[in-house]
This record gives structure tokens, C-alpha cells and sequence, in this order.
């Protein structure tokens, strides 16, 4: 009899370790789902393979917002106006990839795609797409360098790519970050700007930073625009 019990007790131990270790790392029954990305990065950043950081997801309907932004789609890339600017954004320290193909319909078969070394992609060497399938103002990789190359001089500004991207950005919000709960500051060339950073122009070789949360041991003055 007393055998009996003790296997009996063993059972019953075992029975309930199993089902300790399969309750860890699945949620309990009844609780909500993560939430999913969805085509806008308004969301908080998260970890992406073959990025140096974290990264919001660039949008699916690349024309669509480019129309949002007061820009007009073409078939093609205008040089009549090519600059590029720099933008990094850095979460607690940590920087947040500004993802290629911003402002590019990427599955359309004119673009060309090619794979970086780090196994990123990027997206360009557009001959004449059939239909429009490129913003004035875009993203080609993931350097944080953005273009501009347009039928017209004037500048590209910071809100308008913004809105390519999904993200939102105000005077108080950058994404779902939002003051004064989280410090947001915003700096060109290096220096504080303040005032609303919607406005700011997208000037050639311009470095804007973006920096929510604690920030990075140091606010880039400059970018490296060598490969652009």
C-alpha cells in the first residue's frame, strides 16, 4: 500500500511539471494576442533582421501617400532637382532603421531590386516604369540617405516624408511616442531645433536626428553621402 502511494505521488508531481513548462512561453487561455505591424510604422519599434537596429516598416501603398504628401507619382526619376539628406532616428539610444523603398512601389517589375551585403535590400535603376511608381521624394536602402529628384527646386520637406513613411510627426509626437511623458528632441547638423519639425527642409547633405528617450552617446553633425 504504501508503494502504491508513493508511485501515485510521483505521478502527480510529474503531471503538474508538465504542465508548468507548457504553459512557459504561450499565453494563458483567454488573454489577448500580440499586437500585429501593420502597414503604417505607427507603432512601437521592433527588432528586424538584417538591420543594425530596430526599424518601422515602410507602408504598402507607397503611391497612395505619396499623393497624401502633396507629391506627384511619376514613371520615372527627374534630376532637374537630386539632393539628399540624412535622417536617423534613435529609440533610447537605440537607432531605428529608416527602411528602403519609401516612396517606391517596389513590386512594380521596372524596379530594379538588388541585395546588400548585409542582407538588406535596395530598390532603384528605374528605366520607365508603365505606370507611375516613384515619389520625387524616396528612400532606395536602408542608409537613412534621402532623396530627392524632381521636375522642380523646391525643397522636400521632413513632414512630407513622414507621411510617405506612415509615421506620424508633430510638434508633440514622433510615432506612438509622444511628449511630455517621453523627451523628444530634434537636431540638424548637430544642433537643437525647435519649432515644428514637419517644416524642416530636406537640403542637400542636411543631417536631421531624431532622438526619443534617452539618447545616443552622441547626435550626429554629419552623414557619409559617398554612395548616394
Amino acid at each position: 500500500m504504501g508503494t502504491r502511494r508513493v508511485v501515485l505521488r510521483a505521478a502527480v508531481i510529474a503531471a503538474v511539471l508538465v504542465l508548468g513548462v507548457a504553459g512557459c512561453g504561450s499565453a494563458p487561455a483567454g488573454s489577448p494576442a500580440p499586437p500585429s505591424l501593420s502597414s503604417s510604422a505607427n507603432v512601437p519599434a521592433s527588432p528586424s533582421s538584417g538591420t543594425a537596429g530596430l526599424v518601422w516598416p515602410a507602408p504598402s501603398d507607397p503611391m497612395e501617400r505619396t499623393v497624401q504628401a502633396g507629391l506627384k507619382p511619376q514613371p520615372k526619376e527627374f534630376l532637374t532637382n537630386h539632393v539628399h539628406a540624412h535622417l536617423d532616428v534613435f529609440v533610447d539610444g537605440t537607432p531605428v532603421t529608416v527602411p528602403a523603398g519609401i516612396g517606391i512601389r517596389i513590386d512594380d517589375p521596372a524596379v530594379r531590386r538588388d541585395v546588400m551585403p548585409d542582407g538588406s535590400h535596395r530598390y532603384g535603376g528605374i528605366a520607365l516604369c508603365n505606370e507611375p511608381c516613384i515619389s520625387p521624394l524616396h528612400t532606395h536602402d536602408v542608409s537613412g540617405i534621402i532623396h530627392t529628384e524632381s521636375a522642380s527646386p523646391e525643397p522636400n520637406t521632413l513632414g512630407e516624408f513622414f507621411t510617405e513613411w506612415g509615421v506620424v510627426l508633430d510638434a508633440s509626437c514622433v510615432a506612438t511616442f509622444c511628449g511630455p511623458t517621453t523627451r523628444i528632441a530634434i537636431y540638424v547638423d548637430g544642433e537643437l531645433t525647435t519649432g515644428d519639425p514637419r517644416a524642416i527642409q530636406l537640403t542637400n547633405q542636411r543631417e536631421i536626428a531624431i532622438v526619443i528617450g534617452t539618447p545616443p552617446p552622441r547626435i550626429p553633425k554629419k552623414a557619409d553621402f559617398s554612395n548616394a
